[in-house]
Protein backbone atom coordinates (compact mmCIF):
# COMPACT_ATOMS: atom_id res chain seq x y z
CA UNK A 1 0.00 0.00 0.00
CA UNK A 2 2.90 2.31 1.17
CA UNK A 3 4.35 1.75 -2.56
CA UNK A 4 1.39 2.66 -3.93
CA UNK A 5 1.40 5.87 -2.56
CA UNK A 6 4.51 6.89 -3.21
CA UNK A 7 4.07 6.27 -6.87
CA UNK A 8 1.07 8.06 -7.68
CA UNK A 9 2.71 10.90 -5.39
CA UNK A 10 6.04 10.64 -7.60
CA UNK A 11 3.61 11.06 -10.86
CA UNK A 12 2.22 14.10 -9.92
CA UNK A 13 4.57 15.67 -8.30
CA UNK A 14 7.79 15.17 -10.46
CA UNK A 15 5.75 16.94 -14.01
CA UNK A 16 4.94 19.62 -12.01
CA UNK A 17 8.57 20.48 -10.21
CA UNK A 18 9.99 19.86 -13.51
CA UNK A 19 7.13 22.66 -15.39
CA UNK A 20 8.18 24.88 -12.93
CA UNK A 21 12.06 24.40 -12.89
CA UNK A 22 12.15 25.41 -16.52
CA UNK A 23 9.14 28.31 -16.26
CA UNK A 24 11.73 30.08 -13.67
CA UNK A 25 14.83 29.65 -15.98
CA UNK A 26 12.73 31.03 -19.15
CA UNK A 27 12.39 34.62 -17.13
CA UNK A 28 15.79 34.37 -15.89
CA UNK A 29 17.20 34.07 -19.58
CA UNK A 30 16.37 37.11 -21.76
CA UNK A 31 15.07 36.03 -25.24
CA UNK A 32 18.12 36.40 -28.05
CA UNK A 33 17.93 39.87 -29.34
CA UNK A 34 15.46 41.18 -26.88
CA UNK A 35 16.92 43.83 -24.81
CA UNK A 36 16.44 44.41 -20.88
CA UNK A 37 14.86 47.68 -19.68
CA UNK A 38 17.88 49.07 -17.63
CA UNK A 39 19.74 48.45 -20.90
CA UNK A 40 17.29 50.39 -22.85
CA UNK A 41 16.69 53.49 -20.60
CA UNK A 42 20.76 53.56 -20.63
CA UNK A 43 20.88 53.65 -24.54
CA UNK A 44 18.08 56.31 -24.29
CA UNK A 45 19.95 58.61 -22.39
CA UNK A 46 23.89 58.21 -24.42
CA UNK A 47 24.55 61.43 -26.41
CA UNK A 48 24.05 60.82 -29.56
CA UNK A 49 26.95 59.95 -32.06
CA UNK A 50 28.49 63.00 -34.30
CA UNK A 51 27.33 62.59 -37.67
CA UNK A 52 30.38 62.00 -39.87
CA UNK A 53 31.60 64.48 -42.72
CA UNK A 54 30.50 63.72 -46.00
CA UNK A 55 33.67 62.62 -48.39
CA UNK A 56 34.21 65.58 -50.79
CA UNK A 57 33.17 63.66 -54.08
CA UNK A 58 29.79 62.94 -52.76
CA UNK A 59 29.22 66.73 -51.21
CA UNK A 60 30.96 68.00 -54.40
CA UNK A 61 31.15 66.62 -57.99
CA UNK A 62 34.77 65.04 -58.90
CA UNK A 63 35.17 64.48 -62.47
CA UNK A 64 38.25 63.87 -64.12
CA UNK A 65 40.89 65.77 -61.89
CA UNK A 66 38.47 68.53 -61.40
CA UNK A 67 36.52 69.14 -58.41
CA UNK A 68 33.03 71.50 -58.34
CA UNK A 69 31.92 72.94 -55.12
CA UNK A 70 30.25 75.34 -55.94
CA UNK A 71 27.24 76.83 -53.43
CA UNK A 72 27.47 74.37 -51.71
CA UNK A 73 24.41 72.67 -49.23
CA UNK A 74 25.01 71.89 -46.55
CA UNK A 75 27.32 75.72 -46.27
CA UNK A 76 30.87 74.85 -46.99
CA UNK A 77 32.96 77.07 -44.37
CA UNK A 78 36.90 75.49 -45.17
CA UNK A 79 38.17 73.79 -47.90
CA UNK A 80 37.44 70.18 -48.44
CA UNK A 81 39.77 67.16 -48.54
CA UNK A 82 40.48 66.79 -52.04
CA UNK A 83 41.17 63.69 -54.07
CA UNK A 84 45.43 63.24 -54.44
CA UNK A 85 44.82 64.14 -58.63
CA UNK A 86 43.14 67.05 -58.03
CA UNK A 87 44.30 69.37 -60.88
CA UNK A 88 41.43 72.07 -60.84
CA UNK A 89 39.28 73.07 -57.56
CA UNK A 90 36.22 75.28 -58.34
CA UNK A 91 35.02 76.28 -54.67
CA UNK A 92 32.89 79.69 -55.20
CA UNK A 93 30.19 81.33 -53.60
CA UNK A 94 30.68 79.11 -50.38
CA UNK A 95 31.41 80.40 -47.26
CA UNK A 96 35.01 79.96 -46.50
CA UNK A 97 36.69 82.43 -44.19
CA UNK A 98 40.05 80.79 -44.12
CA UNK A 99 42.90 78.98 -45.72
CA UNK A 100 45.14 77.14 -44.01
CA UNK A 101 48.63 75.91 -44.45
CA UNK A 102 47.52 72.16 -44.32
CA UNK A 103 44.40 73.24 -46.55
CA UNK A 104 46.30 72.09 -50.16
CA UNK A 105 49.42 70.35 -48.18
CA UNK A 106 50.97 67.49 -50.59
CA UNK A 107 48.54 68.77 -53.71
CA UNK A 108 51.01 68.62 -56.28
CA UNK A 109 49.08 68.00 -58.96
CA UNK A 110 47.04 71.56 -58.34
CA UNK A 111 46.58 73.88 -61.41
CA UNK A 112 43.73 76.13 -60.77
CA UNK A 113 42.26 77.21 -58.07
CA UNK A 114 39.13 79.49 -58.14
CA UNK A 115 37.65 80.45 -54.58
CA UNK A 116 35.87 83.51 -55.57
CA UNK A 117 32.68 84.48 -53.55
CA UNK A 118 33.83 83.43 -50.10
CA UNK A 119 34.33 85.29 -47.07
CA UNK A 120 38.37 84.42 -47.04
CA UNK A 121 39.74 86.93 -44.43
CA UNK A 122 42.82 85.44 -43.76
CA UNK A 123 45.52 83.11 -45.71
CA UNK A 124 48.33 81.15 -43.75
CA UNK A 125 51.55 82.44 -45.08
CA UNK A 126 52.16 78.79 -46.89
CA UNK A 127 49.30 77.91 -47.64
CA UNK A 128 50.56 77.57 -51.33
CA UNK A 129 54.07 77.11 -51.39
CA UNK A 130 54.12 73.19 -51.80
CA UNK A 131 51.79 73.87 -54.90
CA UNK A 132 54.90 73.71 -57.82
CA UNK A 133 52.42 73.52 -60.98
CA UNK A 134 49.52 75.97 -59.73
CA UNK A 135 49.04 78.37 -62.64
CA UNK A 136 45.84 80.15 -62.02
CA UNK A 137 44.91 81.53 -58.60
CA UNK A 138 41.11 83.53 -58.25
CA UNK A 139 40.46 85.00 -54.73
CA UNK A 140 38.26 87.59 -56.36
CA UNK A 141 35.13 88.73 -54.28
CA UNK A 142 36.70 87.77 -50.87
CA UNK A 143 37.81 89.72 -47.50
CA UNK A 144 41.27 90.04 -47.99
CA UNK A 145 43.61 92.53 -46.56
CA UNK A 146 46.72 91.09 -47.58
CA UNK A 147 48.22 88.20 -49.67
CA UNK A 148 50.33 85.57 -48.82
CA UNK A 149 53.69 84.13 -50.31
CA UNK A 150 52.58 83.08 -53.86
CA UNK A 151 53.90 80.12 -56.33
CA UNK A 152 56.89 80.84 -58.95
CA UNK A 153 54.50 79.21 -61.97
CA UNK A 154 51.39 81.48 -61.58
CA UNK A 155 50.30 82.76 -65.00
CA UNK A 156 47.17 84.51 -63.57
CA UNK A 157 46.00 85.71 -60.02
CA UNK A 158 42.94 87.66 -59.51
CA UNK A 159 42.19 89.65 -56.95
CA UNK A 160 39.49 92.40 -57.64
CA UNK A 161 36.97 92.96 -54.95
CA UNK A 162 38.66 92.53 -52.02
CA UNK A 163 39.82 94.92 -49.27
CA UNK A 164 43.70 94.82 -50.20
CA UNK A 165 45.79 97.48 -48.64
CA UNK A 166 49.43 98.38 -49.42
CA UNK A 167 51.16 97.55 -46.35
CA UNK A 168 49.42 93.62 -46.83
CA UNK A 169 50.82 93.51 -50.60
CA UNK A 170 54.45 93.58 -50.47
CA UNK A 171 55.85 95.49 -53.44
CA UNK A 172 58.20 92.41 -54.97
CA UNK A 173 54.81 90.03 -54.22
CA UNK A 174 54.74 89.73 -58.27
CA UNK A 175 58.05 90.91 -59.36
CA UNK A 176 59.80 87.39 -58.99
CA UNK A 177 56.71 85.69 -60.74
CA UNK A 178 58.34 85.40 -64.61
CA UNK A 179 55.18 83.76 -66.01
CA UNK A 180 52.95 86.07 -64.33
CA UNK A 181 51.38 87.41 -67.69
CA UNK A 182 47.47 88.22 -65.92
CA UNK A 183 47.56 90.38 -62.44
CA UNK A 184 43.55 91.58 -61.70
CA UNK A 185 43.78 94.14 -58.50
CA UNK A 186 41.27 96.22 -58.92
CA UNK A 187 38.33 97.78 -56.70
CA UNK A 188 41.06 97.13 -53.74
CA UNK A 189 41.98 99.56 -51.25
CA UNK A 190 46.34 99.63 -52.42
CA UNK A 191 48.06 103.05 -52.53
CA UNK A 192 50.53 102.33 -54.41
CA UNK A 193 51.44 99.77 -57.51
CA UNK A 194 53.63 97.29 -56.43
CA UNK A 195 56.75 95.91 -58.64
CA UNK A 196 55.52 94.42 -61.82
CA UNK A 197 57.49 91.65 -63.54
CA UNK A 198 58.11 92.00 -67.42
CA UNK A 199 56.17 88.87 -68.51
CA UNK A 200 52.78 90.70 -67.81
CA UNK A 201 50.64 91.27 -70.68
CA UNK A 202 47.60 92.80 -68.70
CA UNK A 203 47.42 94.55 -65.02
CA UNK A 204 43.62 96.01 -63.91
CA UNK A 205 44.52 98.39 -61.12
CA UNK A 206 40.92 100.26 -61.31
CA UNK A 207 39.08 101.54 -58.29
CA UNK A 208 41.80 101.80 -55.45
CA UNK A 209 43.80 104.97 -53.78
CA UNK A 210 46.83 105.54 -56.22
CA UNK A 211 47.53 108.58 -56.06
CA UNK A 212 51.00 108.65 -57.54
CA UNK A 213 53.22 106.77 -60.28
CA UNK A 214 56.83 107.20 -61.04
CA UNK A 215 58.24 106.37 -63.95
CA UNK A 216 59.66 103.28 -62.52
CA UNK A 217 56.52 102.27 -62.21
CA UNK A 218 55.73 100.93 -65.52
CA UNK A 219 59.26 102.04 -67.54
CA UNK A 220 63.08 102.67 -66.78
CA UNK A 221 63.23 106.26 -66.08
CA UNK A 222 66.80 105.98 -66.94
CA UNK A 223 66.64 105.26 -70.80
CA UNK A 224 64.28 106.15 -73.25
CA UNK A 225 65.24 103.28 -75.24
CA UNK A 226 63.19 100.53 -73.26
CA UNK A 227 59.99 99.25 -74.61
CA UNK A 228 57.29 96.87 -72.84
CA UNK A 229 56.43 95.49 -75.67
CA UNK A 230 54.38 92.73 -73.52
CA UNK A 231 51.82 94.80 -71.55
CA UNK A 232 48.69 94.88 -73.80
CA UNK A 233 46.45 96.57 -71.34
CA UNK A 234 46.76 98.36 -68.21
CA UNK A 235 43.88 99.72 -66.48
CA UNK A 236 44.14 103.13 -63.41
CA UNK A 237 41.00 104.65 -63.91
CA UNK A 238 39.27 105.03 -60.41
CA UNK A 239 42.37 106.31 -59.04
CA UNK A 240 42.88 109.98 -57.72
CA UNK A 241 46.01 109.56 -59.30
CA UNK A 242 46.50 112.88 -62.28
CA UNK A 243 47.84 110.86 -65.01
CA UNK A 244 48.25 113.94 -67.17
CA UNK A 245 50.87 114.86 -64.56
CA UNK A 246 53.34 111.82 -64.90
CA UNK A 247 53.44 112.23 -69.14
CA UNK A 248 56.68 110.25 -68.78
CA UNK A 249 55.55 107.36 -67.22
CA UNK A 250 53.85 105.26 -69.77
CA UNK A 251 56.62 105.94 -72.82
CA UNK A 252 57.48 102.63 -72.87
CA UNK A 253 54.06 101.07 -73.41
CA UNK A 254 52.45 100.41 -76.73
CA UNK A 255 49.69 101.78 -75.72
CA UNK A 256 48.24 104.77 -72.70
CA UNK A 257 46.24 103.28 -70.07
CA UNK A 258 42.30 102.32 -71.05
CA UNK A 259 39.41 103.73 -68.91
CA UNK A 260 37.61 107.09 -68.39
CA UNK A 261 40.03 109.41 -66.81
CA UNK A 262 39.26 113.06 -65.50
Amino acid sequence: MMQLRTLILTSVMLPWMLSSAAKEKHMRKPKKGTMSVQNYDALQDAEPAAPRELPTCLLCVCLSGSVYCEEVTPEMSAVPSLPKDTAYLYARFNKIRKIRNQDFADMATLKRIDLTGNLISEIEDGAFSRLPHLEELNLAENRLTKLPALPAKLVSFNGNFNQLKTQGVKATAFKKLTKLTYLYLGNNELAAVPQLPESLHVVHLHNNRISTITDETFCKGNTSHYLRTNMDEVRLDGNPVALSSHPDSFICLQSLPIGWYN
